[in-house]
């Protein structure tokens, strides 16, 4: 195995924690409104994520880092061909973190509504936009020989990465009620469960359509020599499994289940790109390889060792954080901070 190939399977372990831990916060926050029905139970859903929302968002900002440092040209085409996507999904994520530092600072009603409906659309409309993304990485876009792609953001928007975008939406969503169901206790829990038992029921059939989409309009699934066809299977399993153990009570495997789905959702999409990592429907021969886009091998090879040193010690920072937040929260808590 080269680095270059390493680099790829680092890349594809960084997106899927990030859509893995960042999931169940968009998941939180895009359910806050709906299943709250007083101040003290919006507090205790806001609070289940309030400590580690900003942790999770690293895991962005290292994937996007090792796109930088081991894929240069994928990120210059990406960020820059999905500029404006990308700012609307900053802008997202400004109003949901100030969101949550800022609405239970004053005692009005008003004003923490506001504020509520605030981390709603600053969980939506990332999350949204990334399932746009990424189902135009899996569609390919119109790169040009010079590996840039400039078509702008209309283009981006098409029939089949928005279909994406709201399967994203819906697979967050099932991800975090289950977050919510390992982290609240009493009525606020039921409540929750009662409303992802049919959430989930919507998300299977948008899943299925979709598999079925890319099947037709991509080669994800059937890409010669390497697919994404049994991490899709796998995904499905997963997805089927969530709804069997959310109807036994049993939180914790549908938690599991539901990380499964997002992480094999995650690896389906690479595992389907390799040895690309974006495609070009103008021309085969145009599209972004992890050698065509990668570094140098000296590059490379001294990245490899920063990541070696310094990934462990981050994955176990983030570890001791979630072991510290371990405990359930109900409306009645008395330490409730956001």
């Amino acid at each position: 195995m080269d680095l270059n190939i390493l680099w790829f399977i680092l890349l594809t372990v960084l997106f899927s924690g990030f859509f893995f831990l960042e999931g169940f916060d968009y998941g939180v926050g895009m359910l806050l409104p709906f299943v709250a029905k007083t101040d003290n139970e919006r507090r205790a859903i806001i609070n289940t994520i309030g400590p580690v929302w900003d942790g999770n968002e690293v895991w962005m900002i290292t994937a996007g880092g090792a796109m930088f440092a081991a894929f240069p040209h994928m990120y210059a085409t990406l960020f820059s061909g999905f500029y404006v996507a990308l700012v609307f999904m900053l802008i997202g994520l400004i109003i949901r973190g100030v969101a949550f530092e800022f609405r239970s600072k004053r005692e009005d009603p008003a004003w923490r509504e506001r504020w509520d409906w605030a981390i709603y659309y600053g969980s939506l409309l990332p999350a949204l936009l990334w399932g746009v993304t990424v189902a135009n990485l899996m569609r390919g876009v119109a790169i040009e020989s010079d590996l840039n792609y400039y078509g702008g953001l209309i283009p981006l928007l098409n029939p089949y990465s928005m279909f994406g975008g709201v399967v994203f939406l819906g697979l967050f969503l099932v991800h975090g009620a289950s977050f919510l169901g390992i982290k609240l206790e009493g009525d606020l829990k039921d409540r929750v469960k009662k409303l992802s038992g049919k959430i989930w029921i919507v998300v299977v059939v948008l899943a299925v359509i979709f598999l079925v989409w890319t099947y037709f309009a991509t080669d994800i699934l059937n890409n010669p020599g390497y697919d994404g066809l049994i991490p899709a299977i796998l995904a499905a399993v997963a997805l089927l499994a969530y709804g069997w153990f959310q109807r036994q009570g049993k939180e914790g495997l549908t938690f599991i289940c539901g990380g499964l789905v997002i992480i094999l959702a995650t690896v389906m999409v690479f595992s389907g790109l390799f040895p690309r990592l974006m495609i070009s429907t103008l021309d085969p021969t145009y599209s972004l390889t992890i050698y065509n886009a990668s570094s140098s091998p000296y590059t490379l090879k001294v990245i490899t060792i920063v990541a070696a040193i310094f990934l462990p010690l981050i994955l176990a920072y983030q570890g001791w954080t979630y072991w510290i937040f371990r405990k359930r929260l109900s409306p009645d808590s008395p330490d409730l901070h956001y």
